[in-house]
């Protein structure tokens, strides 16, 4: 299988260019993700509609993976509670190495096939939950051992990777593969390909908790209110959905703890 995500760069003699065209260069190619990203809508479309079923149903949401792609699920759903005001473990980010893995790489730990089913059994999944293996090359055995298993068990599976015709690509029911191109600098996927995939992931998360109904009209009215910034953000929308003062409406807010129940209450 040929890896694109592992081809040359386009861009020869880094080190011997000036900062302004190192600059210009990375910019160039990180133009190019957008436009992969938008030739998958259709499949992140189809992976959405499963993951809101199942959700509706009682499921979770669940991220596998290693290195950058693992960290970045992890990043995605640590997000979904003071974003979305859902419960910590209704996402899930697991990556290869544990917690520890998430500053410090922990070597040889992708490498395992069993460990990312291991590591899913450790939160009781079910054929309630979606499980998105996240593998910029789409080879990574600690996930493809994971899908394959999900897979057997009836768990809806999707996957985030760069290289068509993966691994991943194949064994995910649901696949997205945003084909950037060589990286900037050869091989280093946490560049374009993580970016990709971050975007991906931003998609999925906050698609999915709109249809959950966590969104009204753009504001994000079930956000937890865990600084002085959400606070004021909370209190001018509860102001500009009742017309009441600042001052009443900051009261109603942490009286009631969000912007939905705030509004409501009246």
């Amino acid at each position: 299988m040929k890896r694109i995500t592992e081809t040359e760069s386009l861009h020869i003699n880094l080190e011997n260019k000036s900062v302004n065209e190192l600059l210009l260069g990375i910019n160039q190619e990180d133009k190019k993700v957008a436009l992969a990203v938008e030739k998958e809508i259709t499949s992140i479309e189809n992976l959405v509609n499963q993951i809101v079923k199942k959700m509706k149903a009682g499921g979770r949401l669940f991220y596998l993976g290693a290195g950058t792609s693992g960290r970045l699920g992890v990043v995605d759903a640590s997000e979904c509670p003071p974003t979305f005001g859902v419960e910590h473990g209704l996402v899930v980010g697991i990556m290869a190495g544990g917690d520890q893995a998430i500053r410090k790489a922990v070597e040889f730990a992708e490498d395992d096939i069993n460990q990312g089913w291991k590591d899913l059994q450790g939160y009781n999944i079910t054929k309630n939950d979606v499980v998105i293996g996240i593998a910029a090359s789409g080879t990574t055995p600690y996930v493809i051992g994971a899908l394959e298993k999900c897979n057997i068990e009836g768990i809806i599976t999707g996957g985030i990777t760069c290289n068509p015709g993966s691994p991943l690509s194949q064994v995910a029911s649901y696949p997205i593969v945003p084909i950037v191109g060589p990286e900037f600098v050869t091989g280093s996927t946490r560049m374009k390909s993580g970016t990709a995939q971050k975007l991906v992931l931003n998609m999925i998360s906050t698609t999915v908790m709109i249809k959950l109904g966590k969104v009204k009209g753009n504001r994000m009215v079930d956000m937890q209110l865990s600084n002085d910034k959400l606070v004021d953000r909370g209190t001018k929308m509860v102001q500009d959905q009742t017309g009441l003062s600042y001052e009443k409406s900051k009261e109603l807010l942490l009286k009631f703890g969000s912007v939905r129940k705030a509004v409501e209450s009246l």
